[in-house]
């Protein structure tokens, strides 16, 4: 990819979290971008109040003009996008350059110190406590991350050029493309199996993605996953963990073990023992490029976390409501420890909504399980994202399985009534879809009712 000859980029998916972290870069570049997406969003709009150029509508009429200039216009698509948009065919057809996400983001992040975080959960929230270490540390930074950090309001930071951290997805095996120096696994469950088919198949492309590290490079592993590297933990036998764990004012208060010393009373102010997990590895990674373990732990205290995930919309005494991003078992599993943990003794309602149907499908019985953990379910319809309809698979064939007397499938519209008929004393939104969006919308009605 010569940087030099491509002065224009065009996004066919331009509104995802990870293409538009892209997208900002080039900007950054001082390349004119433009892009395509399905439907306007917070992300979108706030792009195009940046000066690109986005459209809604798969018509390559709309395209700006400059952007059909064969020799010097990169495109970007992502692999949500269908192989039959007619945009994406267009390009391709013309002889276009035309490259995928995962594709572009390798050839960036080649260069750099590269700190990669990979995981089916945790990924986002662990790069982003590690790009804040970095950042508070003074290092020359790039990041490109899976969510918009509350530190920087940005899923892109741009603060130098010699050391980069990346979130590295699974989806579509897109990892496979980066080149780390350093990189984690924080998990390895059961998602995508659209794509990989079992779980057998999974396990062995996160083990490729362990072998795509550079000669001498480390790789960190949660303890009890099966692969070989420097392991990290709570209360365990793990190389870097957190132990004397206490809940404080809401914050975890722990000693934080690592191999060379012992750093007391450390302060994190994000619920949930899997941030804490996700903290205590980017630590560990930060290290690999400053030894400076005193001002890493103090940036730790600092650190205000990530949009959507475990974010609190509301928190009084009368109402706590929380959001989440959370659209996999385990993370509804962990999502409920954190309330549990942080919020005793309070009864709760959980607001889901399924994301994939084939997600829904492969995985009903453990997000039955997993959301028969709160005291009253209400389930939206399931946001289909780039899949169609699979016959038998919906939001009342899941509500079937979950075994908690007060749930109910319900509508965007009439969701606001059905949490005020139930009073909660804590509301929790979970799912990868719109629903952030429904979110807001209680958000600002429940602050004018309590």
């Amino acid at each position: 990819m010569d940087m030099d000859n491509i002065h224009r980029v065009y996004f066919i998916g331009i509104g995802g979290i990870g293409m538009s972290a892209l997208a900002r870069y080039f900007v950054f570049m001082g390349k004119a971008v433009a892009g395509y997406d399905r439907t306007p969003s917070a992300l979108t709009r706030s792009l195009s109040e940046s000066g690109m150029q986005i459209h809604y509508q798969d018509d390559i009429t709309t395209v700006p003009h400059p952007f059909l200039e064969q020799g010097t216009t990169l495109v970007v698509y992502t692999p949500a996008v269908p192989s039959t948009h007619g945009e994406y065919q267009y390009f391709l057809e013309n002889g276009f350059d035309v490259k995928k996400r995962s594709e572009v983001l390798g050839i960036i992040t080649q260069q750099p110190f590269c700190l990669a975080v990979a995981g089916t959960h945790g990924k986002t929230t662990t790069s982003a406590i590690l790009a804040h270490l970095l950042l508070e540390a003074g290092a020359p930074l790039i990041a490109f991350l899976g969510g918009i950090s509350e530190d920087f309001n940005s899923n892109f930071i741009l603060k130098g050029n010699e050391v980069a951290v990346v979130e590295a997805d699974e989806y579509d095996r897109s990892f496979l493309k980066l080149h780390p120096n350093v990189a984690c696994i924080t998990s390895v469950d059961a998602d995508h199996l659209d794509i990989y088919g079992d779980e057998e198949q999974l396990n062995q492309t996160f083990g490729a993605f362990a072998a795509k590290l550079d000669a001498g490079g480390t790789l960190y592993v949660r303890n009890g996953l099966p692969f070989k590297g420097l392991t990290y933990g709570l209360e365990d036998d793990a190389d870097f963990r957190a132990e004397q764990i206490k809940v404080r004012d809401g914050a975890y208060v722990f000693d934080l073990v690592t191999p060379k010393k012992v750093l007391r009373d450390v302060v994190f102010k994000k619920p949930g023992r899997h941030n804490l997990l996700n903290a205590v590895v980017a630590f560990a990674m930060a290290l690999e490029v400053t030894q400076d373990h005193g001002a890493l732990a103090a940036a730790l205290q600092s650190f205000k976390g990530v949009q959507r995930r475990f974010s609190y919309c509301l928190n009084s005494p009368d109402l706590v409501f929380i959001d989440d991003y959370a659209h996999h078992p385990a993370e509804i599993a962990a999502v409920h420890q954190a309330i549990s943990e942080m919020h005793p003794g309070k009864g709760t309602l959980a607001v889901f909504q399924p994301h994939l149907f084939s997600r829904t499908r492969d995985l009903a019985d453990d997000f039955a399980a997993s959301l028969s953990l709160f005291d009253a379910v209400l389930l939206l319809e399931i946001y289909p994202a780039r899949e169609a309809p699979i016959e038998g698979v919906d939001s009342a064939w899941l509500l079937d399985k979950i075994k908690v007397a007060d749930k109910k499938k319900v509508t965007k519209e009439g969701l606001l009534s059905e949490v005020a008929n139930r009073a909660p004393q804590v509301l929790v939104t979970m799912g990868a879809g719109d629903i952030g969006q429904e979110a807001q919308k209680l958000k600002q009605e429940l602050a004018y009712a309590n």
